[in-house]
Parts: C-alpha cells; sequence; structure tokens
C-alpha cells in the first residue's frame, strides 16, 4: 500500500487533528509499521464513541499498515477512583472491553492488548514515570488534569497528581510512534512530544478522533484555561458515567429510539446537533447510506450517501428533525445489533456483561 493511501486512512474522519501531518508522513514513508496506541481506563459498560467510533478509527490504523497496542489502563482507573477503586472490577471491565471490540469487528489477533497492571511490575517504567515528572512543572502537570475527566479542584488523593506522568510514560514503555486517542487526551500528547526529546527519546505523532457528543447536544465549557473549543467539546461529549447522554452497545431498539426521539435536535441547526454528528461519524462510516422513511405528502423515502448532501437538506429544511430522527434509530439498530447479538450468545461474554451491569460506576 502506498503512503498515500496510507495517510488518506489515517486523516479520515473521525480523525480531527493530527499534530504533524508532515511528521506522520515522514513516518510513514521510514517505518513500514509505526506502533499506535491508545489507552482506556476500564470503566463502565460500553457505549457509542468507545464500541463504534473507537472501533472505526482502529480498523483504519490497522489497514493503514499500523501495529496498534491497547493499553488497559487497570492502574490508571484505581488512581482515578473508577469502580470504586476495586482493581478486581476494573480487572472484569477490562476483559468486558475486549469482548466489546470482538464483537465489534475489529480482528483481536491485529491488536496488542497490554495492561497497564504488567507495566507497573517493571522498574523501567517507574523509572520513566519519574523522568517525566523530573522534567516539567507541577503547573504544566495539573494542566493535564482533564485528560482524567478532572478539573484541578476535583483532586481526591495525592496519587492523581502522577495520573499524567504516567500517561506520557505508557507512551514512550510501549513504544508508540503514534498516539491516535480522542481529542480530550491532546494535553497529555503535546507533554509527551515536548518531552520526548529533552529526555533523549522521540517526538511521537498525535492523532485525535473526534469526540462524539452526548444526546443533550452542546454543553458549557469546564473552565480549563488552553483551548476553550476543546474544553467544550469534552464537556459536552457523551459519557458512561451520564448514562442519560449515552446510548450504548447493549441497547435494545425500543431503549435507542427513546433516547434518539428525546435528543437535542434543532431544526436547521448543524452547530450542537448530536444526531446530525451520530450520522456524520458512525451512521456513514459504518453504512453504505442513511435511509429515511416519511410518507410521500412530507416528500416520501430519500436515501444519504454522502453528509455533505444529508446537511445540505437539513440545513435547507428540506428534512425534518423527526424524520432525521427516525432514520438515525434504524441505522444505529442495525449498527449495534451484532454487539448485542454476541453478548447474548456467547457464555463468557455474557457473564463479563452481567458482572460489569452490576457494578456501580463511579466517576
Amino acid at each position: 500500500m502506498d503512503v498515500e493511501r496510507r495517510m488518506e486512512l489515517i486523516l479520515r474522519e473521525p480523525t480531527e487533528e493530527v499534530i504533524t501531518v508532515e511528521e506522520l508522513r515522514t513516518l510513514l514513508e521510514t517505518k513500514e509499521r509505526p506502533v499506535a496506541y491508545d489507552g482506556f481506563e476500564p470503566s463502565g459498560l460500553a457505549h457509542l464513541p468507545f464500541g463504534i467510533l473507537r472501533a472505526i478509527k482502529l480498523q483504519d490504523m490497522i489497514e493503514a499498515g499500523c501495529r496498534f497496542k491497547i493499553l488497559l489502563a487497570d492502574w490508571h482507573a484505581y488512581i482515578n477512583r473508577k469502580m470504586g477503586g476495586d482493581l478486581d472490577k476494573i480487572r472484569t471491565v477490562g476483559e468486558y472491553f475486549v469482548e466489546v471490540w470482538r464483537a465489534s469487528g475489529i480482528d483481536m489477533g491485529r491488536v496488542d492488548i497490554v495492561w497497564s497492571d504488567d507495566c507497573v511490575r517493571d522498574r523501567e517504567y517507574w523509572r520513566l514515570v519519574i523522568e517525566v515528572a523530573k522534567n516539567t512543572t507541577l503547573k504544566r502537570i495539573l494542566r493535564a488534569m482533564p485528560i482524567m475527566g478532572r478539573l484541578e479542584g476535583e483532586l481526591q488523593d495525592a496519587a492523581q497528581v502522577i495520573y499524567p506522568a504516567m500517561q506520557v510514560a505508557d507512551i514512550f514503555y510501549l513504544g508508540c510512534d503514534i498516539c491516535q486517542l480522542g481529542l480530550d487526551q491532546r494535553r497529555a500528547n503535546i507533554l509527551a512530544r515536548e518531552l520526548g526529546p529533552r529526555i533523549g527519546l522521540w517526538r511521537p505523532v498525535a492523532v485525535h478522533h473526534h469526540m462524539l457528543m452526548g444526546l443533550q447536544g452542546a454543553a458549557d465549557h469546564m473552565g480549563f484555561d488552553e483551548d476553550t473549543s476543546i474544553d467544550v467539546a469534552i464537556s459536552s461529549k457523551m459519557s458512561k458515567s451520564r448514562p442519560e447522554t449515552s446510548i450504548f452497545v447493549h441497547d435494545e431498539r425500543e431503549v435507542i429510539e427513546e433516547k434518539i426521539m428525546g435528543a437535542y435536535c434543532p431544526p436547521r441547526v448543524v452547530e450542537g446537533n448530536p444526531i446530525l454528528e451520530y450520522c456524520r461519524y458512525i451512521v456513514l462510516r459504518r453504512l453504505p447510506e442513511l435511509r429515511i422513511e416519511r410518507p410521500a405528502k412530507y416528500g416520501g423515502e430519500v436515501t444519504y450517501r454522502s453528509y455533505a448532501e444529508l446537511e445540505s437538506d437539513y440545513v435547507a429544511g428540506r428534512l425534518h428533525p423527526l424524520d432525521l430522527k427516525r432514520g438515525v434509530v434504524d441505522a444505529l439498530d442495525r449498527i449495534i445489533s451484532p454487539i448485542r447479538s454476541h453478548f447474548k450468545k456467547d457464555p463468557h461474554a455474557r457473564r463479563l456483561y452481567e458482572s460489569v451491569r452490576s457494578y456501580e460506576v463511579t466517576r
């Protein structure tokens, strides 16, 4: 596969930002199988961003020839008080995550699963953590707290201060050429790029994908001072810890319909419209078309094969929000159905799901 095609796969949506495109091109020209990674705190049931959007971009990266490492960050989740700080529960959630990716169509034979529990057993890992911490300031670390979904004033334990240093150390410990994470992890990746050459290592390329909006639409930013547009995206994202904003990969059609019908979707408005977002980043990436069925007196059935065409009709008022929502319910049900089916039919997956569902989700 030539470099141009590999670039196209990595850059296409839901990718939103690459730092930098020139560095990415050079990397692909000089390395046949660059190492890319993403990390996840095992916490709660899988929603659309985790179970579908992540899988879409992961497939792009694998197709582009990347060796992809997924870090199941159980110790990070422990530090961040996820699942009540119970490491056994966190481990179960991590195993459940693997089943979600398998059910979403990811070839797990082409992905390396790494647990942070394995990393922390190595003295070299902690040397890297300390090296990172010694080469930055406390103020800089505190500015990176959005990567763990917290404001500085929300810190509960002193251990949480070392979280950003651990995440930066993860990148170098795993030998990552590309940090391919959500835009909410930008601050850690920028810190890694700044510190890499300073501590005698490399500068990783950062490839950030879009953060899918919750059903409530855009929210006010959370008050960080680095980039307000990113702050708004972070505070608006679909979050497992706020189930009222989320569609989960286990939701039955009736539940999906109830949630979508109650979602924010003002007529003719694109900005802050979660239903249009789901069409752009989920539906028209996973399905060849979005079909809208409606009575002839309202225009009859219409089929969209590109997001630009869909947005144009919506802004012009040729497509009513209610008709759009009905089409999205059908599409999401089709996309989620194989995952639901896997967890119903596979006994191991079913046991993991039942366990995770019984846990109280803590933020």
